[in-house]
């Protein structure tokens, strides 16, 4: 046992991983690489970016983005950021596309083909289907003289001078270069295309941007049975079995119209005792909270948070246009859907 331990530390003394102190070094020398082919990219950007846009925004099917290897998962990333940013897009794998997912293109698609050495012979097949069927191509490689390149109806030059793999073999810079490119393609058709706030809240309802955008008063307000709701003339011992069993924090006092005049709160009880003492005999008229704050049903949960934030209020009646009582909005509901 003790000869297998000492086995054991002697590997782990001679193991390539364990001299770390040259890791720093690596890295910068990786930021400073991969941001210099960066800056390249960016001073070599010329006409043919602004037609890669216009064609993108003329699409009327969708981009259908591939690649292969290393480029295949950048070309996912992309097809990704397309489509959450208003341009319908979906990634297709260079491989399974020769071998039956070619039936997702249609002719009114544009394919998006990244491969850095312009000579993958997935993408090259993809080429000659997508040509013959009347979709058109933009390629992204690194060598504009490529077999890809020179057959796309539009080429984006997105060469780099090295890898930052220090054997300038495993694809780094290249990506980079690639990725952002990618994004500055879907950037340049989001602001194109005017893509709000809004619109990127439809595209990821299930976000916190999403809930904040999406969530109306109107989905998380408590109504009807659920509505703690008295008359000015109920005594206050009445009205708290009604705040108990709708477990609000308070009661809503409605006239004959059913027109909310006020609300009855635990705020609003303690102070009665405070004042009076023995409480029993008095009605909620005695006491409650006359011109409640009240919001509309269309209105964004996210504003009726802040309007009871600058209220200290922890309850808030929903009313229509006439004022009438429709329901009432508790902050503990809308942190449990998740708006605050």
């Amino acid at each position: 046992m003790e000869k297998i331990h000492s086995l054991a530390s002697a590997n782990s003394q001679n193991t390539p991983f364990a001299e770390t102190t040259g890791a720093l070094e690596s890295a910068h020398r990786t930021f400073k690489i991969e941001i210099a082919a960066l800056q390249a990219l960016d001073a070599s950007l010329d006409a043919s970016f602004e037609q890669a846009v216009s064609m993108l925004l003329r699409c009327e099917g969708r981009v259908v983005v591939t690649g292969i290897g290393k480029s295949g998962h950048i070309a996912k990333k992309i097809a990704a950021t397309l489509a959450s940013t208003g341009t319908p897009a979906f990634f297709m794998h260079g491989a399974e596309a020769i071998h039956g997912d070619l039936g997702m293109l249609t002719r009114q698609d544009i394919v998006l083909a990244i491969s850095y050495s312009g000579a993958a012979h997935e993408l090259i097949t993809i080429l000659t289907v997508a040509t013959r069927m009347g979709a058109r191509l933009i390629s992204i490689t690194g060598h504009p003289d490529s077999e890809l390149a020179r057959n796309a109806d539009l080429h984006l030059n997105a060469h780099v001078e090295q890898e930052a793999c220090p054997l300038n073999l495993a694809p780094t810079a290249s990506t980079t270069a690639a990725l952002v490119l990618g994004d500055a393609l879907a950037v340049a058709c989001l602001e194109a295309r005017g893509f709000s706030r809004e619109d990127f809240a439809r595209s990821h309802p299930g976000g916190a941007l999403g809930r904040r955008l999406l969530t109306f008063v109107r989905d998380v307000m408590r109504q009807g049975n659920a509505l703690p709701i008295v008359s000015p003339t109920t005594t206050v011992p009445d009205a708290l079995v009604e705040m108990s069993a709708k477990g609000m924090g308070m009661t809503i006092v409605v006239d004959d119209q059913g027109l909310p005049i006020g609300i009855f709160t635990d705020g609003d009880l303690r102070r009665l005792i405070a004042r009076h003492g023995d409480i029993r005999t008095f009605t909620v008229a005695d006491g409650m909270s006359h011109n409640p704050k009240t919001v509309s049903p269309g209105a964004l949960a996210i504003e009726a948070a802040t309007l009871m934030d600058a209220g200290r209020l922890s309850q808030m009646l929903v009313v229509d246009d006439t004022g009438l009582l429709l329901g009432a909005l508790h902050m503990h509901d809308l942190l449990a859907a998740k708006v605050l």
